[in-house]
């Protein structure tokens, strides 16, 4: 079974940047399109970026212009780098499949961002 290991979260302050990666135990992504999911305290889980196999990227209008995500395929890893962070950003940020319905959920990486 794939999992999916995301790292890369912390405290921050408003304006500043952080890099998510996920690393999955096996390949999964040279043949799906992956993406940058996000849970914020009392709210549903929604997908903020993701990125097709041939590398194009669409973006939720909340963090467009300022996060990039991107693939390597060859070391099974997906990141998000984010910039110009806001507190509204603040959540648990998951991996997985666009669309989903394959690996089961990671434990996620913890985002706050503080104004």
């Amino acid at each position: 079974q794939v999992q999916l290991v995301e790292s890369g979260g912390g405290l921050v302050q408003a304006g500043g940047s952080l890099r998510l990666s996920c690393a999955a135990s096996r390949s999964i992504f040279s043949i799906n399109a992956m993406g940058w999911y996000r849970q914020a305290p009392g709210k549903q889980r929604e997908l903020v970026a993701r990125i097709t196999t041939a590398g194009s990227t669409v973006y939720a209008d909340s963090v467009k212009g300022r996060f990039t995500i991107s693939r390597d395929n060859a070391k099974n890893t997906v990141y998000l780098q984010m910039n110009s962070l806001k507190p509204e950003d603040t959540a648990v940020y998951y991996c997985n499949t666009v669309p989903l319905g394959g690996p089961r959920w990671g434990r996620g990486t913890l985002v706050t961002v503080s104004s």
